[in-house]
């Protein structure tokens, strides 16, 4: 889009353009704790937006999009990196609701129910499921394995940047998903609807709250409960 001075408008592009900054948020956010709002993504996005508007040169042979989606995850990373996102008591927090549902799954030969999760840890079912909330953004590869527990202050790079440059990555990838898939079919229903709607489908938390008919943040209680479960099976892989 050009002006009748044949220059960029950025004022349309960047309308034009902040669905993508909205889409690459609410991808971030599902992986990131309930500290970090989507609304300071969206806005250090748009930040991003506008930079990549100034830097980009169609000379370099690369789709507008392309180069402003990296511009966009790099903004949203850097302010990430500057805060104190991720508490070692949450990574605590997550590690004890894995402990309990592997004692669990052991002891009864199949996936907790969240009330027997909340007894089995000494807290009620309202406290568990505030604590799901709590602890969103969890992931499917242990932090401590590849850091130990002094810290992981490269994990924003491994886990929420884009590596689909990467052809290593995009193998490993491949495989995680493989035994993903069959470690989904082992949850509760409602969590592998969950799962599938935001990983095979694509949708964020919102749009799988209005299929399910339930709040935003039964939604994240569900995904946390999931990624718990997850990472249990995955453990070994």
């Amino acid at each position: 889009m050009y002006t009748a001075k044949g220059r960029l408008d950025n004022s349309s592009l960047i309308k034009q353009y902040s669905p993508l900054v909205r889409r690459l948020a609410h991808q971030m956010i599902a992986k990131l704790p309930a500290n970090v709002e989507i609304d300071d993504l969206i806005q250090v996005g748009l930040i991003g937006l506008t930079d990549a508007l100034s830097r980009f040169d169609v000379g370099q042979g690369v789709q507008f999009e392309t180069f402003a989606t990296q511009r966009i995850r790099g903004a949203m990373l850097d302010e990430l990196r500057g805060g104190d996102w991720m508490s070692r008591g949450t990574r605590r927090q997550q590690r004890e609701i894995e402990a309990a549902v592997h004692k669990l799954e052991q002891k009864l030969g199949r996936a907790p129910q969240e009330s027997e999760i909340a007894a089995q840890m000494g807290i009620s079912l309202a406290e568990y499921q505030d604590l799901l909330g709590k602890v969103r953004g969890t992931q499917l590869v242990h932090l401590e394995d590849m850091s130990g527990d002094e810290g992981d202050e490269d994990y924003l790079d491994r886990h929420v940047a884009d590596e689909a440059s990467n052809p290593a990555a995009l193998l490993q990838d491949h495989r995680m998903r493989q035994a993903l898939v069959e470690a989904i079919k082992n949850l509760p229903e409602r969590e592998q609807y969950v799962m599938s709607m935001y990983y095979e489908h694509d949708m964020n938390l919102k749009e799988i709250a209005a299929v399910l008919k339930v709040t935003e943040s039964r939604v994240c209680q569900l995904h946390s409960q999931s990624i718990a479960r997850l990472r249990v099976k995955l453990r070994d892989w």
